[in-house]
This record gives C-alpha cells, sequence and structure tokens, in this order.
C-alpha cells in the first residue's frame, strides 16, 4: 500500500476520488492486514469500546468535504479530520495509525462514527503529514482551548 507523505498528497488523493461512487475514510488501525483478516467485507467489523457491542462495519471518518466548506482548502479539512482523531493513536497503543480506505457506509456507531465496509485499501498517512495537520489546526487558532475529539 502507497504512502500520502503529507497534506498536499491526501489533498490531490481526495479529490482525484471524488467523483467514484466509492467514499473515502480514514481509519485509525493496525491497518488493513488486521482490519480485513476477517474474510468477507460482511464480515468486517470493530468494538465499541465503553459496552464491547461488535459493530457492522470498520468505525471511520469520512474525508468527502463536505458542499457548505464552500471554497476553503481542502487541506484544511482534510488537517482537520485527521487533528480530530489523533488521539485514538495513543490510546490503542503501537502500531496504530491512520490509513486511507474506499468504502460503503453500512450504519453508525455509537459516536454517530460511519461504520464502513473497506472496498478498497488505498494509502498510509506518514507522520509528517499528521504534523502539517497540527500546524494547520494551530495556524487557525485552534491551540486556544480547541481540541481533538478525545474524552480523556
Amino acid at each position: 500500500m502507497k504512502t500520502v507523505h503529507n497534506l498536499d498528497e491526501l489533498a490531490a488523493l481526495v479529490q482525484e476520488e471524488a467523483g467514484s461512487a466509492e467514499h473515502l475514510y480514514v481509519r485509525w488501525s493496525k491497518g488493513p492486514a488486521e482490519d480485513l483478516a476477517g474474510g468477507p467485507t460482511n464480515e468486517q467489523s470493530s468494538r465499541d469500546g465503553l459496552t464491547g457491542v461488535t459493530l457492522p462495519g470498520l468505525s471511520a471518518n469520512p474525508l468527502r468535504v463536505e458542499p457548505w466548506w464552500g471554497d476553503r482548502p481542502v487541506r484544511l479539512w482534510l488537517a482537520r479530520r485527521l487533528y480530530d482523531y489523533q488521539h485514538v493513536r495513543e490510546r490503542r497503543g503501537p502500531g496504530v495509525r491512520p490509513w486511507v480506505l474506499a468504502g460503503e457506509e453500512r450504519g453508525r456507531g455509537p459516536d454517530n462514527e460511519p461504520l464502513v465496509v473497506c472496498r478498497r485499501a488505498i494509502a498510509w498517512i506518514a507522520e509528517a503529514a499528521l504534523r502539517e495537520c497540527e500546524q494547520a489546526v494551530a495556524e487557525q487558532g485552534g491551540s486556544d482551548g480547541w481540541g481533538s475529539l478525545d474524552r480523556s
């Protein structure tokens, strides 16, 4: 699987896939080898951290830019999407990192996150891109009381 090294590469990927029937999502996990090892697509699942309930799809976040975003920079949209969930890496332990997948939404999880079935694993997102996200958010004044969606 290829690696997206920076936000500009990720923005290009999202714009390239914008017309596709499958939507792009980012998932924070140990990767497709582990997430997709269960077999057919109908067996892809996540587990709710609070209750332990098996969820009918992989917990992920959409990368598709919403129409209300207007002509604002795609890279800033993506920076926010990644920044919001960077805490997952620390909470789930070593080897967890973000990767991009094309998939189909099957439902919503308890935090209203999409539960998706992966049709194509597309790319890892490099650490350098995550540092760019932090910088982009900081440049928006995001370090003043605004942060990721970490509950701790």
